[in-house]
């Protein structure tokens, strides 16, 4: 029987490369990552050597700005299932670099789905918006499920926003299987230094190895956040096209623990070998014009599908993520203090 074929955009990201972990510890699926040319490979370092020897992981480089590209990586592979994770996806970079958000995010969703419909029609299309498209929530409306009103809070969330309808649309449009998350905070290894818990566990594993001095610099501590671990919500995506999907369906998918910025910088301090020694110092270069304070999940809708809930706790996501930065941080590389 032929192996099923999954196309991955943005493999080389956080979730793209944990899902690829998943897929090849869970299955006998081919996979088929989509990358630009140019992507830093460090996420799928372990990765690598089966992708020279061509066993079961494959790269393949376009850009979803470059229509044609995607079109190609599709038609090569024609893929049973799409995991469409790649994204601009810094919500602080978005105030500084909007249309290229915009353009990468929304366009770049459209042509995903324009070259599936054209080559696979039937494959089996994960798009993964985000819980910003929420925005800023009254608290009234908390916990937030799918119906919430969108009141995006960043150019990164207006286009989730786009990218988010655009899916529905070719699931009702053209008769596509295709189906949208809006997947809340998610970290663990891997995670980018933009965002705020990966900034500061990355910053801690620097002072404990006495780089920086002992000062956390941080941007808006207040905001309400719902936690999950990425591996959890890689879970939650395989699921999602295995498990009975549903055309033009949408979920909200996140953890169940809640708490605020500073809350969880407090813990990751409190695991640090030089917790005695540090204290933390509001950087204005780090607040956000607008925030989306008010993070918190109704995942009932998805949980009642699939059966899926979140496995790994709170406390071992953020020692997984601080061991990840310190072992990143002894390798002697050179990091900006951002």
């Amino acid at each position: 029987m032929t192996k099923k074929r999954a196309l991955i955009t943005g493999i080389t990201g956080m979730v793209g490369s944990h899902l690829a972990d998943f897929i090849i510890e869970n299955t006998d699926w081919e996979i088929y990552g989509i990358c630009r040319w140019r992507s830093p490979l460090d996420n799928i370092d372990h990765l690598i050597k089966d992708i020279n020897d061509k066993k079961r992981v494959h790269l393949i480089y376009a850009d979803l700005r470059d229509y044609l590209s995607i079109y190609e990586a599709v038609d090569e592979v024609k893929p049973d299932y799409v995991f469409h994770l790649a994204a601009q996806s810094y919500p602080k970079t978005s105030f500084s670099a909007p249309l290229d958000t915009l353009e990468t995010n929304v366009q770049g969703t459209a042509r995903v789905l324009e070259a599936v419909r054209k080559v696979k029609p039937e494959a089996v299309v994960h798009i993964c918006a985000s819980s910003e498209v929420f925005g800023r929530v009254a608290k009234e409306k908390l916990p937030i499920d799918e119906e919430c009103t969108f009141h995006p809070a960043s150019p990164y969330a207006i286009s989730k926003v786009g990218t988010d309808l655009i899916g529905r649309y070719y699931a009702e449009a053209y008769n596509m299987v295709v189906m949208t998350t809006r997947m809340f905070t998610h970290t663990g290894p891997r995670r980018g230094d933009v965002f705020a818990e990966s900034t500061f566990a990355k910053q801690i594993a620097m002072i404990e190895k006495g780089i920086i001095d002992p000062v956390v610099k941080t941007g808006n501590l207040d905001s309400l956040r719902t936690f999950a671990d990425v591996r959890d919500a890689v879970r939650a995506y395989f699921i999602l096209v295995t498990h009975n999907p549903k055309a033009g369906e949408y979920y909200n998918i996140g953890g169940t623990y809640t708490c605020t910025i500073k809350e969880m910088l407090d813990y990751l301090i409190s695991i640090s070998t030089a917790k005695d020694k540090i204290t933390v110092e509001t950087d204005p270069e780090r607040l956000r014009p607008i925030d989306a304070d008010l993070q918190v999940p109704d995942t009932s809708k998805f949980t009642k599908h699939t059966g899926w809930k979140p496995e790994i706790s709170f406390e071992r996501t953020m020692q997984d993520l601080l061991d990840y930065w310190r072992d990143r941080v002894s390798s002697n590389q050179n990091f900006l203090v951002r």
